[in-house]
């Protein structure tokens, strides 16, 4: 168990999404953080972060940071989204090696996971396929860093744990249409047509896909809870373990937001991923975490937090 009170723990992508959540909950466990903001510390070039590990002399390194988005998104930046990803874990995790950081937390992605994995996925599953080929660049690059800290505990003892999570969600999240995810690019549209009381809103792909969603608060707690009580080299899946249609959950959103037009499916889209779900017995039985937060009751905050804060 690591007592996290007075601890120096540096945190990349903490003033993002998910890293002010979990830096939300460093600091109630009396953490002292570091948050280099990305207009001052590049990752992706390796002499920044070594001057940043220099500068700051980390115990607990959180590796957050990272370069994503949606089906659109990855499909525009394949080459950006391999490169930038692959280079920022690979800097951090080397250099927090130099720096002697006694355990690093590395956060991968569901997108790892090869196309037809079945459901619900297993850790054992993790090589078994390529990923799906819309998200795959960044996918394997997240997915190269857990090789890279498996060879680092080998060789050199190095500590570093990783985890699994899926899509996340909830206030605060990104609602960029052009970068954004699929709850709030949905959120984002049917609050915009409710508004206008546009008669159609047209949505991605058949609905036929299925995709787990966990909400940021949840997986925060979860990043903490293994960092406090999780040391081992296998990957950890953090989720919810409960599956959704894209049908079901673009009708929910619908129904939440008060929309009375009709829904249009593109289907010249692609839906990704066919089906998507965790199982989570590992991240309970190795750092006690369980989801705890329903998936309509996430959307509502999340549908309230955008109409108050756009």
């Amino acid at each position: 168990m690591t007592d996290l009170a007075g601890k120096k723990v540096l945190v990349t992508g903490g003033a993002g999404f998910l890293g002010s959540y979990v830096c939300g909950l460093l600091r109630a466990r009396s953490a002292e953080l570091i948050i280099p903001r990305r207009s001052d510390v590049d990752l992706t070039e390796q002499s920044a972060v070594r001057a940043l590990m220099r500068d700051t002399n980390p115990e607990i390194v959180v590796h957050l940071a990272a370069e994503v988005g949606g089906i659109g998104a990855n499909r525009a930046n394949p080459g950006r989204y391999f490169y930038a990803n692959a280079a920022m874990g690979i800097n951090v995790i080397e250099e927090s090696r130099h720096a002697g950081v006694d355990k690093l937390v590395q956060v991968g992605t569901v997108c790892a996971y090869p196309k037809y994995t079945p459901v619900p996925f297993k850790e054992e599953h993790l090589w078994d396929g390529y990923p799906e080929e819309t998200n795959a660049p960044y996918g394997i690059a997240k997915k190269a860093l857990l090789v890279m800290l498996q060879a680092y505990r080998e060789q050199y003892g190095f500590d570093g744990i990783y985890l699994l999570p899926v899509n996340l969600y909830g206030p605060g999240d990104n609602f960029d249409l052009e970068t954004s995810h699929v709850i709030p690019a949905l959120i984002r549209k049917f609050v915009a047509a409710t508004e206008t009381s546009a008669p159609t809103v047209e949505v991605w792909g058949t609905g036929s896909a299925s995709r787990e969603f966990l909400y940021v608060g949840d997986a925060a707690r979860a990043i903490v809870l293994a960092t406090e009580r999780f040391d081992g080299a296998e990957p950890v899946n953090v989720g919810a373990g409960k599956e959704v249609s894209i049908r079901e959950l673009v009708e929910t959103i619908s129904r939440i937001t008060g929309y009375q037009g009709s829904i249009r499916w593109d289907t010249t889209k692609p839906d990704g991923q066919p089906r998507r779900m965790l199982d989570t017995t590992r991240a309970k039985a190795l750092f006690g975490f369980e989801a705890k937060m329903r998936l309509e009751d996430g959307l509502r905050e999340t549908v309230k937090w955008w109409r108050e804060h756009r």
